[in-house]
Protein backbone atom coordinates (compact mmCIF):
# COMPACT_ATOMS: atom_id res chain seq x y z
CA UNK A 1 0.00 0.00 0.00
CA UNK A 2 1.27 3.45 -0.81
CA UNK A 3 2.31 5.66 2.10
CA UNK A 4 1.16 8.91 0.56
CA UNK A 5 -1.07 11.12 2.63
CA UNK A 6 -3.45 11.45 -0.32
CA UNK A 7 -4.97 8.08 0.54
CA UNK A 8 -8.64 8.38 1.42
CA UNK A 9 -10.32 5.21 2.60
CA UNK A 10 -14.02 5.09 3.22
CA UNK A 11 -16.22 3.17 5.60
CA UNK A 12 -19.83 3.31 4.51
CA UNK A 13 -22.20 1.38 6.80
CA UNK A 14 -25.95 1.23 6.40
CA UNK A 15 -28.11 1.98 9.46
CA UNK A 16 -29.69 -1.36 10.38
CA UNK A 17 -30.49 -0.99 14.07
CA UNK A 18 -27.25 -2.63 15.17
CA UNK A 19 -23.54 -2.55 14.31
CA UNK A 20 -22.47 -5.91 12.85
CA UNK A 21 -19.14 -7.32 14.03
CA UNK A 22 -18.21 -7.75 10.37
CA UNK A 23 -18.78 -4.04 9.85
CA UNK A 24 -16.73 -3.33 12.96
CA UNK A 25 -13.83 -5.32 11.51
CA UNK A 26 -14.07 -3.43 8.22
CA UNK A 27 -14.08 -0.14 10.12
CA UNK A 28 -10.93 -1.16 11.99
CA UNK A 29 -9.14 -2.31 8.82
CA UNK A 30 -9.99 1.00 7.14
CA UNK A 31 -8.94 2.98 10.20
CA UNK A 32 -5.57 1.27 10.46
CA UNK A 33 -4.89 1.70 6.73
CA UNK A 34 -5.59 5.41 7.02
CA UNK A 35 -3.44 5.74 10.15
CA UNK A 36 -0.50 3.94 8.60
CA UNK A 37 -0.49 6.10 5.48
CA UNK A 38 -1.13 9.43 7.15
CA UNK A 39 -4.29 9.45 5.08
CA UNK A 40 -7.93 10.01 5.91
CA UNK A 41 -10.73 7.71 7.02
CA UNK A 42 -14.02 8.90 5.58
CA UNK A 43 -17.25 7.87 7.34
CA UNK A 44 -20.30 7.90 5.12
CA UNK A 45 -23.73 6.72 6.24
CA UNK A 46 -25.67 4.94 3.49
CA UNK A 47 -29.07 6.25 4.47
CA UNK A 48 -30.89 6.41 1.13
CA UNK A 49 -33.13 3.47 2.06
CA UNK A 50 -36.08 5.18 3.74
CA UNK A 51 -36.92 2.06 5.75
CA UNK A 52 -33.46 2.25 7.37
CA UNK A 53 -33.16 6.00 7.64
CA UNK A 54 -33.40 6.38 11.41
CA UNK A 55 -31.38 8.98 13.35
CA UNK A 56 -31.23 6.57 16.30
CA UNK A 57 -29.63 3.89 14.16
CA UNK A 58 -27.09 6.33 12.79
CA UNK A 59 -26.23 7.44 16.32
CA UNK A 60 -25.83 3.78 17.20
CA UNK A 61 -23.17 3.38 14.50
CA UNK A 62 -21.28 6.43 15.74
CA UNK A 63 -21.44 5.29 19.39
CA UNK A 64 -20.29 1.78 18.50
CA UNK A 65 -17.36 3.12 16.52
CA UNK A 66 -16.44 5.46 19.36
CA UNK A 67 -16.50 2.53 21.80
CA UNK A 68 -13.95 0.77 19.58
CA UNK A 69 -11.78 3.88 19.70
CA UNK A 70 -12.78 5.39 16.36
CA UNK A 71 -14.28 8.61 17.64
CA UNK A 72 -15.07 11.81 15.77
CA UNK A 73 -11.46 12.92 15.81
CA UNK A 74 -10.39 9.82 13.92
CA UNK A 75 -12.41 10.28 10.74
CA UNK A 76 -13.82 12.83 8.33
CA UNK A 77 -17.59 13.05 8.41
CA UNK A 78 -20.01 11.58 8.97
CA UNK A 79 -21.37 12.30 5.53
CA UNK A 80 -24.87 11.19 4.62
CA UNK A 81 -25.55 9.61 1.27
CA UNK A 82 -29.04 11.11 1.19
CA UNK A 83 -27.49 14.60 1.11
CA UNK A 84 -26.02 13.83 -2.32
CA UNK A 85 -29.33 13.06 -4.04
CA UNK A 86 -28.87 15.90 -6.54
CA UNK A 87 -25.42 14.61 -7.52
CA UNK A 88 -26.81 11.12 -7.94
CA UNK A 89 -29.60 12.39 -10.21
CA UNK A 90 -27.12 14.47 -12.19
CA UNK A 91 -24.90 11.43 -12.75
CA UNK A 92 -27.91 9.44 -13.96
CA UNK A 93 -28.71 12.19 -16.51
CA UNK A 94 -25.08 12.23 -17.66
CA UNK A 95 -25.21 8.50 -18.33
CA UNK A 96 -28.50 8.82 -20.22
CA UNK A 97 -27.14 11.64 -22.39
CA UNK A 98 -24.01 9.62 -23.16
CA UNK A 99 -26.04 6.61 -24.22
CA UNK A 100 -24.73 4.58 -21.30
CA UNK A 101 -28.12 4.18 -19.62
CA UNK A 102 -31.69 3.55 -20.76
CA UNK A 103 -35.17 3.10 -19.31
CA UNK A 104 -36.70 -0.34 -18.98
CA UNK A 105 -40.21 -1.47 -18.06
CA UNK A 106 -39.51 -5.21 -17.91
CA UNK A 107 -40.58 -7.15 -14.86
CA UNK A 108 -38.78 -10.23 -13.63
CA UNK A 109 -41.65 -12.35 -14.96
CA UNK A 110 -41.19 -10.76 -18.38
CA UNK A 111 -37.53 -11.75 -18.46
CA UNK A 112 -38.29 -15.32 -17.38
CA UNK A 113 -41.02 -15.60 -20.01
CA UNK A 114 -38.62 -14.50 -22.74
CA UNK A 115 -35.58 -16.53 -21.65
CA UNK A 116 -37.34 -19.55 -20.19
CA UNK A 117 -34.77 -19.51 -17.38
CA UNK A 118 -35.57 -18.15 -13.93
CA UNK A 119 -31.85 -17.97 -13.12
CA UNK A 120 -30.81 -15.99 -16.17
CA UNK A 121 -30.09 -12.29 -15.80
CA UNK A 122 -31.65 -9.42 -17.69
CA UNK A 123 -31.54 -9.96 -21.47
CA UNK A 124 -31.19 -6.36 -22.68
CA UNK A 125 -34.67 -6.29 -24.23
CA UNK A 126 -35.20 -2.53 -23.72
CA UNK A 127 -31.75 -1.38 -24.86
CA UNK A 128 -32.94 0.15 -28.12
CA UNK A 129 -36.62 0.78 -27.42
CA UNK A 130 -36.00 4.45 -26.59
CA UNK A 131 -38.36 4.51 -23.60
CA UNK A 132 -38.88 7.75 -21.73
CA UNK A 133 -39.00 7.89 -17.92
CA UNK A 134 -42.37 6.93 -16.51
CA UNK A 135 -44.25 4.77 -13.99
CA UNK A 136 -42.76 1.28 -13.69
CA UNK A 137 -39.64 2.20 -15.67
CA UNK A 138 -36.24 1.70 -14.06
CA UNK A 139 -32.99 3.08 -15.38
CA UNK A 140 -30.40 0.48 -16.43
CA UNK A 141 -26.69 0.89 -17.13
CA UNK A 142 -25.64 -0.41 -20.54
CA UNK A 143 -22.66 -2.70 -19.95
CA UNK A 144 -20.15 -3.20 -22.76
CA UNK A 145 -20.83 -6.14 -25.08
CA UNK A 146 -17.16 -6.99 -25.39
CA UNK A 147 -13.92 -6.81 -23.46
CA UNK A 148 -13.07 -7.38 -19.84
CA UNK A 149 -13.14 -5.47 -16.58
CA UNK A 150 -10.17 -6.07 -14.29
CA UNK A 151 -10.56 -5.37 -10.57
CA UNK A 152 -7.32 -4.53 -8.76
CA UNK A 153 -7.75 -6.14 -5.35
CA UNK A 154 -5.09 -6.00 -2.64
CA UNK A 155 -6.11 -9.43 -1.32
CA UNK A 156 -7.17 -11.26 -4.47
CA UNK A 157 -4.85 -9.99 -7.14
CA UNK A 158 -6.55 -8.91 -10.35
CA UNK A 159 -9.82 -10.79 -10.86
CA UNK A 160 -11.05 -10.46 -14.44
CA UNK A 161 -14.74 -10.23 -15.33
CA UNK A 162 -16.02 -10.74 -18.87
CA UNK A 163 -18.21 -7.77 -19.75
CA UNK A 164 -20.48 -9.96 -21.86
CA UNK A 165 -21.70 -11.81 -18.75
CA UNK A 166 -22.45 -8.64 -16.79
CA UNK A 167 -26.14 -7.86 -17.17
CA UNK A 168 -27.43 -4.34 -17.71
CA UNK A 169 -27.95 -3.54 -14.04
CA UNK A 170 -30.45 -1.10 -12.52
CA UNK A 171 -28.95 2.21 -11.37
CA UNK A 172 -32.19 4.09 -10.59
CA UNK A 173 -35.60 2.83 -9.57
CA UNK A 174 -38.88 3.81 -11.19
CA UNK A 175 -39.43 6.44 -8.46
CA UNK A 176 -36.18 8.13 -9.45
CA UNK A 177 -34.16 7.04 -6.42
CA UNK A 178 -30.76 5.66 -7.33
CA UNK A 179 -29.44 2.28 -6.26
CA UNK A 180 -26.45 1.47 -4.07
CA UNK A 181 -24.21 0.94 -7.11
CA UNK A 182 -24.60 4.40 -8.61
CA UNK A 183 -24.82 6.26 -5.30
CA UNK A 184 -21.59 4.71 -4.04
CA UNK A 185 -19.72 5.44 -7.26
CA UNK A 186 -20.84 9.06 -7.32
CA UNK A 187 -20.12 9.61 -3.63
CA UNK A 188 -16.70 7.97 -3.86
CA UNK A 189 -15.80 10.17 -6.79
CA UNK A 190 -17.03 13.38 -5.19
CA UNK A 191 -15.24 12.59 -1.92
CA UNK A 192 -11.96 11.59 -3.57
CA UNK A 193 -11.97 8.02 -2.26
CA UNK A 194 -8.83 6.12 -3.29
CA UNK A 195 -9.18 2.85 -1.34
CA UNK A 196 -12.20 0.75 -0.38
CA UNK A 197 -12.01 -2.08 2.15
CA UNK A 198 -15.22 -4.09 2.43
CA UNK A 199 -16.60 -7.62 2.70
CA UNK A 200 -16.02 -10.13 -0.07
CA UNK A 201 -19.77 -10.37 -0.71
CA UNK A 202 -19.37 -7.07 -2.56
CA UNK A 203 -16.69 -8.38 -4.94
CA UNK A 204 -19.30 -9.12 -7.62
CA UNK A 205 -20.33 -5.45 -7.47
CA UNK A 206 -16.81 -4.15 -8.06
CA UNK A 207 -16.74 -4.55 -11.88
CA UNK A 208 -20.13 -2.82 -12.15
CA UNK A 209 -18.94 0.06 -9.99
CA UNK A 210 -15.74 0.33 -11.98
CA UNK A 211 -17.73 0.59 -15.20
CA UNK A 212 -19.74 3.40 -13.61
CA UNK A 213 -16.57 5.22 -12.51
CA UNK A 214 -15.13 4.96 -16.00
CA UNK A 215 -18.39 6.04 -17.65
CA UNK A 216 -18.47 9.09 -15.39
CA UNK A 217 -14.85 9.95 -16.14
CA UNK A 218 -13.22 8.79 -12.92
CA UNK A 219 -10.42 6.40 -11.96
CA UNK A 220 -11.67 3.46 -9.89
CA UNK A 221 -10.35 3.04 -6.33
CA UNK A 222 -8.08 0.27 -5.15
CA UNK A 223 -10.22 -2.49 -3.69
CA UNK A 224 -9.67 -4.88 -0.81
CA UNK A 225 -12.43 -7.44 -0.33
CA UNK A 226 -11.86 -9.04 3.06
CA UNK A 227 -13.00 -12.59 3.85
CA UNK A 228 -16.47 -13.38 5.07
CA UNK A 229 -16.86 -14.11 8.80
CA UNK A 230 -18.41 -17.49 9.64
CA UNK A 231 -19.76 -19.28 12.71
CA UNK A 232 -18.68 -22.66 14.11
CA UNK A 233 -20.65 -24.43 11.35
CA UNK A 234 -18.77 -22.39 8.75
CA UNK A 235 -21.95 -20.52 7.87
CA UNK A 236 -21.76 -16.79 7.20
CA UNK A 237 -22.64 -14.87 10.36
CA UNK A 238 -26.30 -13.92 10.24
CA UNK A 239 -28.19 -11.60 12.56
CA UNK A 240 -31.15 -13.99 12.35
CA UNK A 241 -29.10 -16.88 13.70
CA UNK A 242 -25.93 -15.60 15.40
CA UNK A 243 -24.96 -13.00 17.98
CA UNK A 244 -23.49 -10.39 15.64
CA UNK A 245 -24.31 -6.99 17.19
CA UNK A 246 -21.24 -5.25 18.58
CA UNK A 247 -23.51 -3.52 21.11
CA UNK A 248 -24.48 -6.89 22.61
CA UNK A 249 -20.86 -7.73 23.31
CA UNK A 250 -20.26 -4.27 24.77
CA UNK A 251 -23.28 -4.58 27.05
CA UNK A 252 -22.21 -8.05 28.14
CA UNK A 253 -18.97 -6.66 29.50
CA UNK A 254 -16.39 -7.13 26.78
CA UNK A 255 -13.62 -4.56 26.83
CA UNK A 256 -13.19 -2.48 23.69
CA UNK A 257 -9.46 -3.24 23.66
CA UNK A 258 -10.08 -6.99 23.67
CA UNK A 259 -12.75 -6.77 20.97
CA UNK A 260 -10.54 -4.55 18.82
CA UNK A 261 -7.58 -6.91 19.12
CA UNK A 262 -9.72 -9.96 18.33
CA UNK A 263 -11.48 -8.46 15.32
CA UNK A 264 -8.15 -7.51 13.76
CA UNK A 265 -7.17 -11.19 13.87
CA UNK A 266 -10.12 -12.30 11.76
CA UNK A 267 -8.08 -12.97 8.65
CA UNK A 268 -4.74 -11.52 9.79
CA UNK A 269 -2.04 -12.39 12.32
CA UNK A 270 0.77 -10.36 13.92
CA UNK A 271 4.36 -11.56 13.79
CA UNK A 272 5.59 -14.24 16.12
CA UNK A 273 3.66 -16.83 18.06
CA UNK A 274 1.27 -14.39 19.70
CA UNK A 275 -2.22 -13.06 19.33
CA UNK A 276 -2.77 -10.67 22.22
CA UNK A 277 -0.68 -7.68 21.28
CA UNK A 278 -0.76 -3.94 22.02
CA UNK A 279 -2.73 -1.79 19.61
CA UNK A 280 0.42 0.11 18.69
CA UNK A 281 1.96 -3.14 17.45
CA UNK A 282 -1.09 -3.94 15.38
CA UNK A 283 -1.02 -0.52 13.74
CA UNK A 284 2.68 -0.94 13.03
CA UNK A 285 2.50 -4.47 11.61
CA UNK A 286 -0.88 -4.72 9.90
CA UNK A 287 -0.87 -4.90 6.12
CA UNK A 288 -4.12 -5.32 4.25
CA UNK A 289 -2.21 -7.35 1.64
CA UNK A 290 -1.44 -9.94 4.33
CA UNK A 291 -5.10 -10.62 5.16
CA UNK A 292 -6.03 -14.19 4.30
CA UNK A 293 -8.81 -14.50 1.72
CA UNK A 294 -10.25 -17.65 3.36
CA UNK A 295 -13.36 -17.35 5.58
CA UNK A 296 -12.60 -16.17 9.11
CA UNK A 297 -14.12 -18.07 12.06
CA UNK A 298 -15.68 -15.91 14.77
CA UNK A 299 -14.90 -17.96 17.87
CA UNK A 300 -16.79 -16.49 20.82
CA UNK A 301 -14.99 -18.77 23.27
CA UNK A 302 -11.66 -17.41 22.08
CA UNK A 303 -12.95 -13.85 22.29
CA UNK A 304 -14.07 -14.53 25.85
CA UNK A 305 -10.59 -15.81 26.71
CA UNK A 306 -9.08 -12.70 25.14
CA UNK A 307 -11.36 -10.56 27.26
CA UNK A 308 -10.33 -12.35 30.44
CA UNK A 309 -6.68 -11.68 29.62
CA UNK A 310 -7.38 -8.00 29.05
CA UNK A 311 -9.38 -7.75 32.29
CA UNK A 312 -6.55 -9.30 34.29
CA UNK A 313 -4.09 -6.85 32.74
CA UNK A 314 -6.04 -3.82 34.02
CA UNK A 315 -4.88 -1.84 37.01
CA UNK A 316 -7.28 -2.66 39.84
CA UNK A 317 -8.54 0.93 39.83
CA UNK A 318 -9.37 0.64 36.12
CA UNK A 319 -11.05 -2.71 36.71
CA UNK A 320 -13.20 -1.15 39.43
CA UNK A 321 -14.17 1.73 37.15
CA UNK A 322 -15.07 -0.71 34.35
CA UNK A 323 -17.30 -2.66 36.74
CA UNK A 324 -19.22 0.41 37.93
CA UNK A 325 -21.96 0.38 35.24
CA UNK A 326 -22.75 -3.23 36.12
CA UNK A 327 -22.64 -2.63 39.87
CA UNK A 328 -24.94 0.36 39.50
CA UNK A 329 -27.51 -1.90 37.89
CA UNK A 330 -27.28 -4.54 40.62
CA UNK A 331 -30.46 -5.33 42.62
CA UNK A 332 -28.67 -4.41 45.86
CA UNK A 333 -26.66 -1.52 47.22
CA UNK A 334 -22.92 -1.86 46.79
CA UNK A 335 -20.58 -0.57 49.47
CA UNK A 336 -17.62 0.55 47.36
CA UNK A 337 -15.29 0.24 50.34
CA UNK A 338 -16.14 -3.45 50.57
CA UNK A 339 -15.97 -3.84 46.82
CA UNK A 340 -12.47 -2.37 46.80
CA UNK A 341 -11.39 -5.36 48.90
CA UNK A 342 -13.21 -7.84 46.64
CA UNK A 343 -12.08 -6.35 43.34
CA UNK A 344 -8.56 -7.86 43.25
CA UNK A 345 -10.06 -11.28 43.95
CA UNK A 346 -12.79 -10.94 41.33
CA UNK A 347 -10.46 -9.56 38.68
CA UNK A 348 -8.63 -12.88 38.45
CA UNK A 349 -11.86 -14.82 37.90
CA UNK A 350 -14.24 -12.89 35.65
CA UNK A 351 -14.03 -13.17 31.87
CA UNK A 352 -16.87 -10.69 31.32
CA UNK A 353 -17.59 -7.59 33.35
CA UNK A 354 -21.25 -8.64 33.61
CA UNK A 355 -20.11 -11.59 35.76
CA UNK A 356 -19.09 -9.24 38.55
CA UNK A 357 -22.54 -8.93 40.14
CA UNK A 358 -23.12 -12.67 40.82
CA UNK A 359 -19.47 -12.95 41.79
CA UNK A 360 -19.71 -10.47 44.69
CA UNK A 361 -23.42 -10.40 45.59
CA UNK A 362 -22.92 -12.55 48.71
CA UNK A 363 -21.05 -9.69 50.38
CA UNK A 364 -23.89 -7.18 49.98
CA UNK A 365 -27.02 -9.28 50.52
CA UNK A 366 -28.52 -9.82 53.97
CA UNK A 367 -28.56 -13.55 53.27
CA UNK A 368 -26.47 -15.52 50.79
CA UNK A 369 -28.09 -16.11 47.39
CA UNK A 370 -29.81 -19.49 47.09
CA UNK A 371 -28.62 -21.81 44.36
CA UNK A 372 -30.44 -25.11 44.64
CA UNK A 373 -27.92 -27.05 42.61
CA UNK A 374 -25.03 -25.79 44.73
CA UNK A 375 -26.92 -26.59 47.93
CA UNK A 376 -27.66 -30.17 46.87
CA UNK A 377 -24.09 -30.72 45.72
CA UNK A 378 -22.43 -29.46 48.91
CA UNK A 379 -24.92 -30.20 51.68
CA UNK A 380 -24.64 -33.95 51.84
CA UNK A 381 -22.57 -36.57 53.59
CA UNK A 382 -20.70 -35.06 56.55
CA UNK A 383 -21.80 -31.49 55.70
CA UNK A 384 -23.64 -31.01 58.99
CA UNK A 385 -20.65 -32.19 61.02
CA UNK A 386 -18.27 -29.98 59.02
CA UNK A 387 -20.45 -26.91 59.53
CA UNK A 388 -20.75 -27.53 63.27
CA UNK A 389 -17.00 -28.00 63.63
CA UNK A 390 -16.28 -24.94 61.46
CA UNK A 391 -18.59 -22.81 63.58
CA UNK A 392 -16.74 -23.86 66.71
CA UNK A 393 -13.33 -23.38 65.11
CA UNK A 394 -14.16 -19.93 63.80
CA UNK A 395 -15.81 -18.56 66.92
CA UNK A 396 -12.55 -17.45 68.51
CA UNK A 397 -10.24 -17.51 65.45
CA UNK A 398 -8.12 -14.50 64.51
CA UNK A 399 -10.14 -13.24 61.54
CA UNK A 400 -7.52 -13.55 58.83
CA UNK A 401 -7.67 -15.66 55.68
CA UNK A 402 -4.62 -17.78 56.45
CA UNK A 403 -5.84 -18.65 59.94
CA UNK A 404 -9.35 -19.42 58.66
CA UNK A 405 -7.88 -21.81 56.12
CA UNK A 406 -5.66 -23.55 58.69
CA UNK A 407 -8.56 -24.10 61.06
CA UNK A 408 -10.78 -25.54 58.36
CA UNK A 409 -7.98 -27.83 57.23
CA UNK A 410 -7.81 -29.19 60.78
CA UNK A 411 -11.59 -29.70 60.75
CA UNK A 412 -11.22 -31.70 57.54
CA UNK A 413 -8.37 -33.75 58.90
CA UNK A 414 -10.58 -34.82 61.80
CA UNK A 415 -13.15 -35.99 59.25
CA UNK A 416 -10.53 -37.64 57.05
CA UNK A 417 -11.20 -35.14 54.28
CA UNK A 418 -9.01 -32.92 52.13
CA UNK A 419 -9.59 -29.19 52.14
CA UNK A 420 -11.46 -29.19 48.84
CA UNK A 421 -14.17 -31.44 50.23
CA UNK A 422 -14.20 -29.72 53.60
CA UNK A 423 -14.68 -26.21 52.33
CA UNK A 424 -17.61 -26.98 49.99
CA UNK A 425 -20.41 -26.76 52.61
CA UNK A 426 -18.78 -23.73 54.25
CA UNK A 427 -18.54 -21.97 50.89
CA UNK A 428 -22.21 -22.61 50.07
CA UNK A 429 -23.30 -21.59 53.57
CA UNK A 430 -21.41 -18.30 53.35
CA UNK A 431 -21.62 -17.36 49.65
CA UNK A 432 -24.52 -19.44 48.33
CA UNK A 433 -22.55 -21.09 45.52
CA UNK A 434 -19.99 -23.85 45.01
CA UNK A 435 -17.91 -21.65 42.70
CA UNK A 436 -16.75 -18.11 43.40
CA UNK A 437 -14.00 -15.99 44.84
CA UNK A 438 -11.23 -17.47 47.02
CA UNK A 439 -13.15 -18.71 50.06
CA UNK A 440 -10.99 -17.62 52.97
CA UNK A 441 -10.36 -14.12 51.65
CA UNK A 442 -14.12 -13.86 51.10
CA UNK A 443 -14.82 -14.92 54.70
CA UNK A 444 -12.30 -12.39 55.97
CA UNK A 445 -14.11 -9.62 54.08
CA UNK A 446 -17.56 -10.92 55.07
CA UNK A 447 -16.58 -10.74 58.73
CA UNK A 448 -16.90 -13.03 61.73
CA UNK A 449 -20.46 -12.11 62.73
CA UNK A 450 -22.01 -12.57 59.29
CA UNK A 451 -20.00 -15.71 58.54
CA UNK A 452 -21.00 -17.44 61.77
CA UNK A 453 -24.64 -16.39 61.32
CA UNK A 454 -24.71 -17.91 57.83
CA UNK A 455 -23.10 -21.14 58.96
CA UNK A 456 -25.65 -21.38 61.77
CA UNK A 457 -28.50 -20.73 59.34
CA UNK A 458 -27.22 -23.44 57.01
CA UNK A 459 -26.99 -25.88 59.91
CA UNK A 460 -30.56 -25.11 60.91
CA UNK A 461 -31.76 -25.59 57.34
CA UNK A 462 -29.97 -28.91 57.11
CA UNK A 463 -31.45 -30.06 60.38
CA UNK A 464 -34.95 -29.16 59.16
CA UNK A 465 -34.57 -31.18 55.97
CA UNK A 466 -36.25 -34.60 55.95
CA UNK A 467 -33.85 -37.49 56.12
CA UNK A 468 -33.02 -38.87 52.68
Amino acid sequence: MSSTSSIRVRFAPSPTGMFHVGGARSALFNWVMAAQSGGTLVLRIEDTDASRNSPEWTEGIIRAMAWLGIDGGQYEGPYFQSANADKHAGAARTLIDAGRAYYCDCTRDDVIARTGDQHKGYDGFCRDRGLEPGPGRALRFRTPDEGQTTVVDLLRGKPVFENAVLEDFVIARADGSVTFLLANAVDDMSQGITHVVRGEEHLSNAPKQQLLWEALGGEPPVWAHVPVIVNEKRQKLSKRRDKVALEDYRDEGYLAEAMRNYLMLLGWAPSGDREIVPWEVIVEEFRIEDVNSSPAFFDEKKLRAFNGEYIRALAVEDFTAACLPFLEGAPFEVDMGVFAKLAPLAQTRVALLSEIVPMVDFAFLDEPPHDEQSWKKAMKGPAAEILAAAEDAYRDAPWEAGELKDRLERVGAEQGLKLGKTQAPVRVAATGRTVGLPLFESLEILGRERTLARIAAARAKLAAQPAS
